[in-house]
C-alpha cells in the first residue's frame, strides 16, 4: 500500500471512529435518566414508553425533549398522552428540576389526586393534567409555581372550591378548570392578578353565587363561566372600552338588565342563554363583529336592532324570550 492510500486509509477510520462516538453519545442527564426509568416503573412499564430504554440516550425518548447546551440538555418537557397507562402520577415527576412543560392527557384510567412533588418544578411554565380520572381538591401549592404560565386541569373529578392562590401567579396567561365537580364561589381574589388578564374557563362546574364585582376591572380576552350555578348581575364583564373577544355566561341563573349593557368592539363571540336576563337589546349592538351569537331563554323584550351582525343569525339564537320582535321574528306591532 502506497503513502497516499495509507493516508486515506487512516483519515477513513479516524472518520468513521469520530461519527460513531458522536452519534453514540449520550445526551441525557444521567439523573434525569433514572429519574425517567423510575416513572416508567411507577406506571407498570407501559408499552407507550417502549422507547425508554436504559442503553439509549432518553433526550431520543418517546414523550420527552432535552433543552440544548446551555442547559446541560436536561429534561425540560415531559408529554404523555393517549396511552394505555393507569396508576397514579408518579411522584418522581418532581425529581427533574429543569422541567418547563408537563401533559398528563387523554389517560382514563390515570387515577388519584395531584401530585404534591409537582410544586418542586420550580421552571414549570406550562402543566396541563386534563381528561384523566384525577380525584380531590385543587391543591394550593400550584400557586408555588410561579413561572407557571399554562395552567389546565380540565375535564377531570376534580372537587372542593377553586384556591384563591391561584390569582398570584405573575405570569399566569390562561386558567382552564372546566368539567370538574368544582363548588363554591369565583374567588374574589380573581379581580386582582397581578400580570397580564388571563384567560379563563370555569365552565361545567357546581360553582355558584355571585361574580365578584372586582371581575369587571379586568379586561378578559375570553372568559367562560357556563353551566354553573351562578347568579345576581354580571354586567360589570361587559363594556364598551374593553377589548374581550368571547364572553359565555350560558346556563346559569343570572339577572340583570341587558338594556345598558355596551358591549366591547371586538367581540366575537357571545352567549347568554338560559339565564333570566330581562330588558332589550341595545343599538350598540350592530357596532360589534360577533361570529356567534345567542340570548335565548331569557326574559328579553322590544325591538332587535337592524344592521351589523344581529340579522345574520336565525331565531333559534333568540328563542323563548318574554316578547322579542322584529328580524328574524315578526315585525314589531
Amino acid at each position: 500500500m502506497d503513502k497516499t492510500a495509507t493516508v486515506l486509509s487512516s483519515l477513513l477510520f479516524l472518520f468513521t471512529f469520530l461519527t460513531t462516538t458522536s452519534l453514540s453519545k449520550d445526551l441525557c442527564n444521567q439523573d434525569d435518566k433514572n429519574t425517567l426509568l423510575k416513572i416508567k416503573e411507577s406506571l407498570n412499564n407501559p408499552y407507550h414508553l417502549a422507547s425508554w430504554h436504559p442503553e439509549t440516550d432518553c433526550c431520543s425518548w418517546y414523550c420527552l425533549e432535552c433543552g440544548d447546551a446551555t442547559v446541560n440538555h436536561r429534561v425540560t418537557s415531559l408529554t404523555i398522552f393517549s396511552g394505555q397507562i393507569s396508576g397514579q402520577i408518579p411522584p418522581e415527576v418532581g425529581d427533574l428540576p429543569y422541567l418547563e412543560t408537563l401533559v398528563f392527557r387523554k389517560l382514563t384510567n390515570l387515577t388519584g389526586q395531584i401530585q404534591p412533588t409537582i410544586a418542586k418544578l420550580k421552571n414549570l411554565k406550562y402543566l396541563r393534567l386534563s381528561w384523566t380520572n384525577l380525584t380531590g381538591p385543587i391543591p394550593d401549592f400550584i400557586s408555588q409555581l410561579k413561572k407557571l404560565e399554562f395552567l389546565e386541569l380540565s375535564f377531570n373529578d376534580l372537587s372542593g372550591s377553586i384556591p384563591s392562590s391561584l390569582s398570584t401567579l405573575p405570569n399566569i396567561m390562561a386558567l382552564e378548570l372546566s368539567r370538574n365537580k368544582l363548588t363554591g364561589s369565583i374567588p374574589e381574589s380573581f379581580g386582582s392578578f397581578p400580570g397580564a388578564v388571563p384567560d379563563l374557563r370555569l365552565s361545567h362546574n357546581q360553582l355558584s353565587g355571585p361574580i365578584p364585582k372586582s371581575l369587571g376591572n379586568l379586561d378578559f380576552n375570553r372568559i367562560d363561566l357556563s353551566r354553573n350555578k351562578l347568579e345576581g348581575d354580571a354586567s360589570m364583564l361587559f363594556g364598551a372600552n374593553k377589548t374581550s373577544w368571547s364572553i359565555d355566561l350560558s346556563r346559569n341563573m343570572f339577572q340583570f338588565d341587558l338594556s345598558k349593557v355596551e358591549l366591547p368592539k371586538t367581540l366575537g363571540v357571545l352567549d347568554l342563554n338560559h339565564n333570566g336576563i330581562t330588558g332589550n337589546i341595545p343599538v350598540q349592538w350592530t357596532e360589534t363583529p360577533l361570529q356567534f351569537f345567542n340570548v335565548s331563554y331569557n326574559r328579553l323584550c322590544g325591538h332587535i336592532p337592524t344592521g351589523g351582525k344581529l340579522q345574520s343569525f336565525d331565531s333559534y339564537s333568540y328563542s323563548h324570550n318574554k316578547c322579542l320582535c322584529g328580524a328574524p321574528f315578526d315585525n314589531c306591532k
